[in-house]
C-alpha cells in the first residue's frame, strides 16, 4: 500500500499509538489500514457414496482438481457463501449444509470455511472457473491432482469419517514449511 484511500496522501508502515502490530498509516489524515485475513467458505457436495470435485479452469493451480470454494462477498453469510460457490463453480445446488472445517492457511492470510451439504438432484455441470466436475467415490479421488493442502486434508478427514458415519468439526492450521511442504496442526 502506497496512498491512503481516505484522502489520496502517502502512508507509512509503522506501529500506531496503543498498536502492537505495523500498520499502514496515513502521513496526512492519520488514517489507520487495517489488513485482516480473507475468508474462503467451501463445500464438500455430497451424492449418495460420491463427492464433487470441480477442475480448475483458473490460476492459481489450473487444471488440478478441488472442492467448490472462494472468497466471501460482504454481506454474505459463510454458509450461503459456500453454497454460491457451488452453483457459480458447478451449477450444483447443495442443501442441508453443516460445518465441517475451520482452518487458518497463514502463509496467505486466509481463513477456511468448509463445510458437507448435500447435492440436490446429483445434477452439476462446468461453471466459467471449471474445466469440468464429476461425482468420485473414494477409490476414485485423484489425490496427485488435488489443488490445494486444505482440500487433501478436508477431503482425508472425511473420508475417514464417513465409514462410522459420524462426522466432527475440524480445527486446525496449515503452515508452508517450504514451497512443496506443509504442515497441519489439529486442535481437534
Amino acid at each position: 500500500m502506497k496512498f491512503c484511500s481516505q484522502c489520496g496522501a502517502a502512508v507509512t508502515l509503522r506501529v500506531p499509538a496503543g498498536d502492537h502490530l505495523p500498520r499502514y498509516v496515513c502521513d496526512s489524515c492519520e488514517t489507520i489500514h487495517y489488513q485482516n485475513p480473507k475468508i474462503v467458505a467451501g463445500c464438500i457436495p455430497e451424492w449418495g457414496d460420491r463427492i464433487l470435485l470441480c477442475r480448475r479452469a483458473i490460476e492459481p493451480r489450473y487444471g488440478l482438481w478441488t472442492l467448490p470454494a472462494g472468497f466471501m462477498e460482504n454481506s454474505e453469510s459463510a454458509v450461503a457463501a459456500a453454497a454460491r460457490e457451488t452453483l457459480e463453480e458447478a451449477n450444483a445446488v447443495v442443501e442441508n449444509l453443516s460445518l465441517y472445517g475451520l482452518y487458518s492457511l497463514l502463509h496467505v492470510s486466509q481463513v477456511y470455511l468448509m463445510f458437507r451439504g448435500q447435492l440436490k438432484d446429483g445434477v452439476a455441470s462446468p461453471g466459467e472457473e471449471s474445466l469440468e466436475v464429476d461425482l468420485f467415490s473414494e477409490e476414485q479421488i485423484p489425490w496427485e491432482q488435488l489443488a490445494f493442502t486444505v482440500v487433501h486434508e478436508t477431503l482425508r478427514q472425511y473420508f475417514a469419517e464417513r465409514q462410522s458415519g459420524t462426522f466432527r468439526l475440524h480445527v486446525g492450521d496449515i503452515v508452508r514449511e517450504n514451497d512443496n511442504h506443509f504442515r497441519i496442526h489439529r486442535y481437534d
